[in-house]
């Protein structure tokens, strides 16, 4: 395991093999994040292209006081939190006629084929359900539940992340479990 000190230094001076170890151990944990916050596969790619031209632009001010990865899920949360705000601002939905045609060419082909309906219900039911239970709780307690539930992250690094304490991060999981249990129960699916 290289010295902190050390990365840090070869960080700061570009050096391509430091930053490439950076951005492929951390591009993966990023991306789940973004989409564990609700992000489509395409806005996570942006959000996590978008953390690591952050990172580079501001690598000169990292002091080094947590670890790279939580400066990068630090990143990552403005980038998913200013995303929150234009998207209140903006609040458009598309017409059911524009979603519906967008499965098509211009030819009128199918994008995409459809999947078998019964080989799918399933996995999209628990899936629909998950995301919908998600979306439903508060932001504050969603990214809490994203980071330390799905991402893995100690309540140490989720409180260098969100700058909370360790005590609020707790009573914020322990009530986003509740939600999403109630939830998922509400929705026929047993969380026993």
């Amino acid at each position: 395991m290289p010295d902190p000190s050390t990365t840090l230094d070869a960080l700061r001076r570009r050096d391509d093999a430091a930053l490439r170890r950076v951005v492929e151990a951390n591009t993966r944990k990023l991306y789940r994040a973004a989409r564990g916050m609700g992000h489509s596969n395409e806005e996570a790619d942006d959000l996590v292209q978008e953390v690591f031209l952050t990172f580079m632009s501001s690598l000169d001010r990292f002091e080094g006081r947590s670890a790279v990865s939580t400066w990068l899920y630090g990143i990552l949360l403005r980038k998913v939190q200013e995303r929150r705000r234009e998207a209140t601002r903006e609040r458009t939905h598309d017409p059911i006629d524009e979603a519906w045609e967008a499965n098509f060419t211009a030819d009128g082909m199918w994008l995409r084929k459809p999947v078998d309906a019964e080989s799918a219900l399933t996995a999209s039911q628990i899936g629909e359900a998950i995301r919908g239970c998600m979306d439903g709780l508060p932001a504050p307690a969603r990214d809490v539940f994203v980071l330390r539930q799905i991402e893995g992250l100690s309540a140490e690094e989720v409180r260098n992340i969100l700058h909370l304490t360790i005590t609020h991060i707790g009573v914020l999981l322990h009530r986003a479990r509740l939600r999403m249990r109630a939830c998922l129960d509400g929705k026929g699916w047993r969380t026993s």
